[in-house]
């Protein structure tokens, strides 16, 4: 990109969980991690996703986090939180939008649809939603929100799961979020292995360089691309 655009996409590791059995769909539990995303770009630097949120004891009891706090976890990244300016969680699941009331007066990017459920009971945690000085910039499906970075909607996870394309120097990297649990489950949608969404077409013909997930440290690249990367 251009000196206008991002510069770079760095990792933001929150910790991680216990996925029970009953969840992973196996025979045992697993642990997963939780990831998020710094864009930098000329602009400002967005958050994508602000890592998890503190439920009710019973909840926290089911999935035994293990969290590094937003501070914390910036820093690694070296990044400060007074230096995010803008936020753009995949869902508002309370493990994806746990700092949220920590960046007050950040706009937060999500889709109008994905708003409404999370105001409904049940879905997530109230006080990571309606907080104090929230600012919510909603959408009705494709955005560019800084030039050289665009949201996407990716229905599946939920129906208002969104992600972010952008478009760096060396190639487009796509944040996925949670619209697969991890890269294996891409990579079978791509090769056909198993029926993808309908939006991943789309999403393909961009040719992204990199997919990258936030409950899986995997990264997706394509075939070609990964061939010249072990010559």
């Amino acid at each position: 990109m251009s000196p206008a655009g991002p510069s770079a996409v760095r990792r933001v590791d929150f910790g991680s969980f216990v996925r029970p059995a009953e969840e992973t769909g196996a025979e045992g539990p697993r642990v997963e991690v939780l990831l998020g995303y710094v864009v930098v770009h000329a602009d400002g630097i967005v958050l994508f996703d602000t890592g998890m949120g503190v439920p009710d004891d019973e909840t926290e009891r089911y999935y035994r986090p293990s969290r590094i706090q937003l501070p914390v976890a910036l820093a690694a990244a070296g990044v400060r939180p007074g230096e995010i300016t803008m936020v753009a969680n995949c869902h508002l699941h309370f493990d994806h939008c746990g700092g949220n009331p920590s960046l007050v007066g950040r706009p937060i990017v999500c889709q109008r649809r994905e708003l409404e459920t999370a105001r409904t009971d049940g879905y997530t945690l109230p006080e990571l939603i309606d907080h104090s000085g929230a600012r919510y910039v909603e959408l009705d499906g494709e955005a560019e929100v800084l030039p050289g970075v665009q949201v996407w909607p990716t229905p599946g996870h939920t129906d208002g799961h969104q992600s972010l394309v952008v478009r760096l120097g060396d190639g487009t990297v796509v944040l996925a979020g949670q619209s697969h649990p991890s890269a294996a489950d891409f990579a079978a949608h791509v090769s056909g292995e198993s029926d993808a969404p309908t939006w991943m077409t789309r999403l393909l013909a961009l040719d992204p360089a990199r997919v990258l997930f936030a409950h899986d440290a995997s990264v997706w690249e394509p075939p070609a691309r990964r061939s010249r990367s072990t010559r």
